[in-house]
């Protein structure tokens, strides 16, 4: 019998890895829609679900809301996989574009992460909703915010082009 894994020391990529796939993770969101983790690499992720009868919004087509978990979930994901060991982040901002409606007749939803950009303080990416034909559904973008702890922030006084130090 091995020794628990101290999850504080895994990367972001390694610790979603483990929680995506472990029987004793806590309950998320996924779980409540029946969410499908595809593919998780650094800087991607990708997960899939499929349509259901109450998913439904008033005129009968898949709410809206089921895109915008999907790409909040494989955006902020994406930014995870990039993450160091004990460093956070947390949505800031999400934009997303509705192209299509979507049936609820089990029509399987494929969503994909990717990374723009990820700096000291905040991340950004995008992400696409395809149909099972491959058709886009929806498209997004989102801007997150990283928390660093002391540890693991770098030097942040700046400089000016003259090399004098500027407060930041």
């Amino acid at each position: 019998m091995s020794a628990p894994t101290d999850l504080s020391q895994l990367s972001g990529l390694e610790l979603l890895r483990i929680a995506m796939t472990t029987d004793s993770r806590p309950p998320f969101i996924g779980d409540l829609l029946g969410l499908e983790v595809e593919e998780l690499e650094f800087g991607k992720a990708v997960f899939a679900l499929r349509t259901r009868p109450d998913f439904a919004n008033p005129l009968g087509t898949t709410h809206g809301g089921i895109c915008a978990t999907l790409l909040d979930s494989v955006m902020g994901c994406a930014v995870h996989t990039t993450l160091d060991a004990g460093v956070g982040y947390t949505t800031l901002e999400l934009k997303i574009n509705y192209i299509r409606a979507v049936p609820t007749d089990g029509r399987r939803l494929i969503a994909t992460g990717t990374t723009i950009h990820v700096g000291r303080t905040t991340a950004t990416a995008e992400g696409r909703v395809v149909d099972d034909q491959g058709k886009l559904v929806a498209h997004g973008t989102t801007t997150c915010v990283i928390f660093r702890s002391k540890e693991h922030s770098h030097d942040s006084t700046q400089h000016s082009s003259s090399g004098a130090q500027v407060p930041s």
